[in-house]
């Protein structure tokens, strides 16, 4: 087990995206059911537009919080995060986008997980404010 935060090279162990596409900063917290991620939004990334984060890139955040989750407790059996892709996404509400130099903070539930599928909440804060959730399938590549 890590300590908790993970950032850096270490978190980049436990996803399978690489730059320009790694859209989380930090593992902030764990458990089997849910974990919480960061992501501070920078100049050049690919998914802001003038000073915001656009809505892609936010649900592309919400996906790899989603996939840090799965990577993490691959970790902790000693396995390799394995690759992924969204199956689905429901229930999408949009309120705010992120400004450059801010960091959102995003809450992940498990709801199930069965053979490689897994259905979670997510819930993406700027500050105490919700600015963003959805329910997201994931599914792990064969």
């Amino acid at each position: 087990m890590m300590p908790l935060p993970i950032l850096g090279e270490k978190l980049l162990m436990l996803i399978p995206q690489r730059a320009p596409i790694v859209m989380v900063s930090s593992l902030e917290s764990y458990d089997e059911r849910g974990l919480v991620s960061t992501f501070l939004v920078s100049e050049g990334n690919m998914f802001v537009d003038g000073e915001k984060l656009v809505e892609s890139g936010l649900l592309e955040h919400m996906a790899q919080s989603v996939a840090l989750h799965t990577g993490y407790s691959y970790f902790l059996r000693g396995e390799h995060a394995p690759k992924g892709y969204i199956g689905s996404m429901q229930n999408v509400e949009i309120h705010g986008l992120p400004k450059i130099g801010e960091t959102v903070f995003s809450t992940i539930q498990i709801i199930q997980e069965f053979m490689g599928v897994t259905l979670v909440e997510i819930e993406t804060k700027l500050e105490n404010s919700v600015i963003a959730c959805a329910r997201m399938k994931t599914v792990i590549a064969k």
